[in-house]
């Protein structure tokens, strides 16, 4: 257990119920027990981009964590700091090359696949070439991480334990079905998937258990 003052302050987490970067981070705060205070953000009704909002997060995105005076954005940025901050029940493996493949896979997910159906980029496409946009770069990005997790995958994306790369599987998952990808050519993506959803910490983060989820959603 850390010592320093920074984790004994309550954090306050901005978040959005289907932001695959805010659901990151919710699952990392309740697989380690972190009590914090969850802040909507719609970003549909664009309050991201509002003036008050964007003095956290001059990106206009969630998540953004603010910790006392201090705030961090970039959801793997803040998956790190919780790391360091709360060491009780660890998401980075301590052997050295495990640590980097959990990053890896994480990388792939954060910067190869995921920022490719970000709100802003499928408004940009528009409505009429959202779907097939997603569907294409979703599954681009799935034959790459099926051969990966091949590779590393036991129980969980790397191995036997929860890691950070499982705090980025899942949210991608759900995007794949929201997307109506063909999950049948990945069946070690979907596997782990199925392994991780039912445990608790998972549960609690899902879009369906967050205040602002839509009743029709549920």
């Amino acid at each position: 257990m850390s010592t320093t003052n920074v984790t004994f302050l309550y954090p306050v987490l901005y978040s959005y119920y289907r932001s695959s970067c805010a659901w990151r981070v919710r699952i990392a705060l309740a697989y380690k027990g972190v009590e914090y205070e969850y802040r909507p953000v719609h970003l549909l009704k664009k309050e991201q981009v509002s003036d008050d909002y964007m003095k956290l997060n001059p990106m206009g995105q969630v998540p953004a964590l603010v910790i006392g005076s201090r705030t961090l954005t970039q959801s793997m940025s803040i998956l790190e700091y919780l790391e360091e901050a709360y060491p009780q029940k660890p998401l980075l493996p301590k052997d050295l090359f495990l640590r980097a493949k959990v990053r890896e896979v994480c990388e792939v997910i954060a910067s190869g696949i995921q920022p490719l159906q970000n709100l802003s980029v499928l408004q940009k496409v528009g409505d009429e070439k959202k779907m097939e946009w997603a569907q294409f770069y979703i599954n681009k990005g799935f034959i790459a991480l099926e051969q990966l997790l091949a590779g590393c995958a036991g129980k969980f994306s790397v191995g036997d334990e929860v890691t950070l790369a499982d705090c980025c599987l899942v949210p991608q998952v759900y995007n794949a079905f929201r997307f109506r990808v063909d999950k049948t050519p990945f069946p070690t993506i979907m596997r782990v998937n199925d392994a991780l959803k039912d445990l608790e910490p998972f549960k609690a983060a899902d879009p369906s258990n967050q205040l602002d989820c839509p009743e029709e959603m549920l």
